[in-house]
């Protein structure tokens, strides 16, 4: 009996499990994530294309190598076949990581870092919230509604004229 209800429940999608995973799937955070993890793929892409088309050949040419995953080779036996350690493609790959900490640091992290020190500039300088291009948020709209309050209630409270 208790099986046959739950699987009612969760045909219907009203199982507590089912609606948690509803509620999962509909926040923001999970879609701008997989926004992100789309994009930072497409720009994975990118960035190798310019590793391995650009860069890999310039520094395989200095180790006279024909592209750089091939480069520095280090046999571990002798043989015909040895097993061989390829230096090149560990470099490849630290290159290929640097790049794109890069990328993401000076196009994303830095203007954002600038642009909020600019508004937390012009927040302490006085300037009114209106001037500066800020989401509000919630706090500021409280804030906003009591400083209202406060107003009208002073202006409430002031001299009264009796005739």
């Amino acid at each position: 009996m208790e099986l046959t209800k739950t699987v009612s429940q969760v045909i219907r999608l009203e199982h507590p499990v089912i609606n948690g995973f509803k509620e999962f799937i509909m926040r923001g955070n999970v879609i701008d994530l997989a926004v992100a993890v789309v994009i930072g793929t497409a720009f994975t892409a990118v960035v190798t294309a310019i590793v391995t088309n650009i860069f890999n050949p310039l520094i395989a040419a200095m180790f006279n190598a024909e592209t750089l995953a091939k480069a520095l080779p280090i046999p571990l036996a002798s043989g015909l076949n040895p097993p061989t350690i390829l230096l090149g493609a560990v470099i490849a790959a630290i290159i290929n990581f640097i790049l794109i900490a890069a990328v993401v640091y000076f196009v994303f992290v830095l203007p954002l870092n600038k642009l909020k020190e600019s508004q937390d500039r012009r927040r302490n300088a006085g300037i009114p919230p209106a001037v500066v291009v800020d989401p509000t948020t919630e706090l500021d709209l409280l804030t906003e509604i009591r400083d209202l309050l406060a107003k009208n209630a002073a202006a409430e409270q002031g001299p009264k004229h009796t005739g």
